[in-house]
């Protein structure tokens, strides 16, 4: 229920947008309805953004010219950030002489390219892994630099990744749980829900955008890294329902959105007018009683970042 005092708010702060893209752009090869109008609106308007993804796989010129293939006009580089960047950004703050060995495609190798850092099958520092063909081979020489001493990256902790509606393949957060199992080591994750993927995000959205200093809210689809990430890093976080999270899951969870949309589209109203939709409120459900039955299936293993995975006996 809105109170006079949110209401308040949310009529006259003008926000700036991290924006998930899968499941809240387009779904497959199909835009969902009203991302090309929300889109444009942003740009007539000047409002700050930024399009936030866990694909580490394409470059920030890839997606600009996906999009267009797709309808969406008007943007540049400028307007994506990747987990790969996220990734190649983390490295060269935190160790800038560093050499990897990547698990990964092209926009991971050359969003690391951009800094310098070394590709190194030998003895790297890290062994970085990404979305791409993890072949026995890459995978072999991967665990052989662990052992070695290299300490394991992943680009972001998602298990799978949707192809199309009926479809999906593993992530890399499935590739790096092969070889921590195998190699008992502990990887760290980047990408979102990783709080370090929403500071760079929003340092870059500031930047670009020198006269802003309002909130900044992340709209996405998936409750445990978009949403998830943007409570822990500060930020408000915008559900839309057109991608994998369901009205009826949203009371599963501990920490809830900001605000539940049907889609981008009920915000770009919003956005030109300056006046908030008085259509954006969803009410929730109770909480589902699933019976005490386990496997469901998390894009992102949220339990993962803190349960130990001990390295199994090599034989039985």
């Amino acid at each position: 229920m809105l109170t006079p005092r949110n209401q308040t708010f949310w009529k006259t702060m003008k926000f700036g947008y991290l924006i998930d893209m899968d499941g809240v752009i387009y779904r497959e090869n199909r835009l969902i309805p009203g991302a090309v109008e929300f889109v444009n609106a942003l740009l007539s308007t000047g409002t700050p953004f930024l399009f936030l993804t866990n694909n580490s796989a394409p470059t920030a010129e890839d997606l600009t010219v996906r999009l267009r293939h797709l309808g969406v006009n008007g943007l540049s580089p400028k307007h994506f950030y990747t987990s790969a960047m996220n990734t190649a950004d983390f490295l060269a703050e935190t160790h800038p002489s560093c050499s990897v060995f990547v698990i990964g495609e092209g926009g991971l190798l050359t969003a690391l390219h951009d800094y310098k850092i070394a590709n190194d099958a030998i003895r790297p520092d890290y062994v970085v892994v990404g979305e791409g063909a993890a072949t026995t081979e890459k995978l072999a020489k991967a665990h052989e630099c662990i052992e070695r001493g290299a300490r394991l990256i992943a680009t972001n902790p998602d298990n799978w990744c949707p192809v199309s509606e009926e479809k999906t393949r593993p992530g890399a957060g499935a590739i790096t749980a092969f070889l921590e199992a195998s190699t008992g080591s502990r990887a760290y994750y980047l990408g979102k829900p990783n709080g370090y993927m929403f500071h760079r995000a929003r340092r870059k959205l500031m930047e670009s955008a020198l006269n802003f200093s309002g909130p900044v809210a992340m709209i996405g689809d998936t409750m445990e890294t978009d949403i998830r990430g943007a409570v822990e890093a500060g930020l408000h976080g915008f559900l839309v329902l057109t991608g994998s999270t369901q009205i009826e899951n949203v009371c599963d969870y501990v920490y809830q959105p900001s605000r539940i949309l049907q889609s981008v589209a009920d915000l770009t109203e919003e956005i030109l007018t300056g006046k908030a939709a008085s259509h954006f409120e969803t009410t929730l459900g109770a909480p589902r009683n699933t019976g005490g039955k386990s496997g469901h299936r998390h894009q992102t293993d949220v339990f993962a970042f803190h349960k130990p995975r001990p390295r199994p006996a090599m034989t039985k």
